[in-house]
């Protein structure tokens, strides 16, 4: 096989796995009867109402199928974020000693970190159901977690943390500089680091689902949106701190509204 069949090769199954991912999520969207920014129908509005605590079968109150649900969601959401940086290990294949199985080991380490963040965030939505914090659709039952949760991630935007894990994310090419390995190992080892700085970076906006719904196609296509425009060289820095405005902003809007109308 030549080299670049591979490489074709290697790059179509990337896309058709993110794909696959938005797929499944708008096929389990469906299921739940769910529109596309998440508000149920008659079998969603049941479900919602649920009590976890009755004895009866409910997939949603369960670790394993709520972490299958959220590595799908990280699969759709994230992947399409990487593709900055797995361009960049690509051009290193040409110019340094990167080689195809790099490429891939990349790839699975960030994609490990994610699934890892997908298992932590389901067990705290678990938590959060079973403390009446949100409803079985994982929706904020308060506008003041709702609200808080907005200002919170829009604080964050502007946090040293925030800006390091960034610039990692921002500038792939500067990190593969600092931690060059070959291989197939090499390249896990290089992408777990990716990863663990993505997640710094963008768990914020994971846990705004639990403003809309963590199952809004609407709430999954604009944070996806907006994450690739922050890791593109010539927008990212100056996206971030505006948008955190915007989060701080609706987020005290949500809880005045609330506070002077009670609803």
């Amino acid at each position: 096989m030549s080299r670049a069949v591979l490489r074709s090769g290697l790059w179509l199954a990337f896309y058709i796995a993110i794909l696959w991912a938005w797929w499944m999520m708008f096929t389990m969207s469906r299921d739940m009867d769910l529109d596309w920014v998440g508000r149920p129908g008659p079998m969603g509005q049941a479900m919602a109402a649920m009590d976890p605590r009755m004895d009866m079968y409910m997939p949603m109150a369960e670790f394993g199928p709520l972490f299958w649900m959220w590595a799908i969601m990280m699969a759709a959401m994230m992947l399409p974020t990487l593709v900055p940086t797995l361009r960049s290990y690509d051009d290193l294949i040409h110019s340094a000693n990167g080689t195809r199985a790099g490429w891939i080991g990349v790839l699975a380490g960030y994609f490990l970190v994610w699934v890892g963040f997908a298992a932590a965030i389901a067990g705290l939505q678990l938590a959060l159901l079973f403390g009446g914090a949100v409803d079985m659709l994982g929706i904020a039952k308060t506008p003041y977690l709702a609200g808080g949760l907005l200002i919170a991630v829009g604080a964050f935007q502007f946090t040293r943390a925030k800006e390091v894990c960034h610039g990692v994310c921002h500038s792939p090419m500067t990190y593969f500089f600092s931690y060059w390995k070959t291989g197939f190992t090499g390249g896990l080892r290089m992408g777990l680091g990716l990863g663990a700085f993505c997640v710094g970076c963008c768990w914020g906006f994971m846990a705004l689902g639990f403003v809309g719904g963590v199952m809004s196609l609407l709430w999954m296509g604009l944070a996806t949106l907006f994450m690739v425009l922050e890791k593109l060289p010539q927008i990212g820095h100056a996206i971030t701190r505006p948008v955190g405005f915007a989060l701080i902003a609706g987020g005290i809007l949500l809880i005045a509204h609330h506070i002077v109308y009670g609803g």
